[in-house]
């Protein structure tokens, strides 16, 4: 197939620019100075054949900064009727290692391989750096053990030195990759770039870095000129595409590039594709972050999360657009 059939087949870049604000939004919030933040989601079909089920993780930030992973449902034809799950926190931090005072930032999928739920996340150490660690599953999205004691994606590069953080996943053939924050601010305060890694499907704990790390700093544009950081895959019929917040010094945005390589990115040229509400009082008026796409019928939803002031909680957008062109 030649390069002009494979874009005549690509979701187009219109189709990732548009979404309107879902009513009732935020979806999760807590009262200042609480967050309800970095929510990630999944669409499960149900084993008695009902109608599918949206899962979401979504993660509480208490005053003290720790963070704790929760577990909601929606059904699929409303995903904004949320159902939080009784046995909330899933998941708390560990006594002792890399992940003792935070689990945030959780990516859940379905490894073909197994037929077992996976989930990468974001912990953080009292005495460490953001780090990624690696969470299996059953089937039951409200239980989660952990693979191991010690971070997949651990903090050990100059471009990581303060973390390898805020894992995303899409899986082609019996490859995952990975795309990850790397931070390293403290020796550069804009040091946060995007980073890809892969691991086989049979092994997901076993994690190999692109030599070429960080694999994109930037469009070179002025909205996102001074960082970029919370990377979301989404897989399309012939490119990667990657949600990414972008940072000109003052707000977060949210862009779009498209990649079949990890190498070369094109922007989509509508950058950035969401943007805060310019309702000065609303939620989500000083920065969006955190942008993942999920699909339902015709329609894509895009999580994300909104602050005003210093406090971030989550929102749902809807593009009903076709999929395809």
């Amino acid at each position: 197939m030649g390069d002009q059939q494979k874009d005549a087949d690509a979701i187009p870049f219109e189709a990732f620019v548009g979404f309107k604000r879902v009513k009732g939004n935020p979806i999760f919030a807590l009262q200042p100075p609480q967050w309800a933040a970095a929510t990630h989601a999944i669409v499960v079909d149900e084993a008695d054949g009902s109608h599918p089920v949206v899962h979401y993780i979504w993660c509480k930030r208490e005053h003290t900064v720790r963070w704790l992973l929760m577990h909601a449902t929606a059904p699929a034809g409303d995903p904004a009727d949320i159902t939080q799950d009784p046995r909330n926190p899933i998941l708390v931090p560990s006594e002792q290692g890399f992940d003792d005072q935070g689990v945030e930032y959780p990516f859940p999928f379905l490894n073909p391989a197994d037929g077992k739920y996976y989930m990468y996340y974001r912990g953080k150490g009292e005495r460490t750096p953001e780090q990624t660690g690696l969470l299996v599953s059953d089937g039951d999205l409200g239980e989660w053990t952990r693979v191991q004691s010690t971070p997949v994606i651990p903090a050990e590069h100059a471009y990581e030195a303060d973390g390898a953080t805020h894992p995303s996943v899409a899986i082609e053939d019996d490859t995952i990759h990975i795309i990850y924050t790397g931070k390293a601010t403290r020796s550069n305060q804009d040091g946060l770039t995007l980073c890809h890694a892969t691991a086989p499907t049979g092994n997901p704990a076993e994690v190999t870095k692109d030599p070429a790390n960080p694999v994109f700093t930037g469009s070179g544009q002025a909205w996102d000129s001074r960082a970029v950081r919370e990377t979301e895959l989404f897989k399309g019929p012939q490119y990667f595409h990657i949600l990414y917040g972008g940072y000109d010094g003052e707000v977060w945005r949210i862009g779009h590039v498209r990649t079949r390589d990890f190498r070369t990115f094109e922007p989509n040229p509508h950058n950035p594709i969401f943007t805060p509400s310019s309702d000065p009082n609303a939620w989500d008026c000083d920065g969006v972050l955190t942008a993942q796409i999920f699909e339902i019928g015709d329609t894509y939803y895009m999580l994300y999360a909104g602050k005003k002031g210093q406090e971030w909680q989550t929102g749902l957008a809807y593009n009903a657009r076709a999929l395809e062109s």
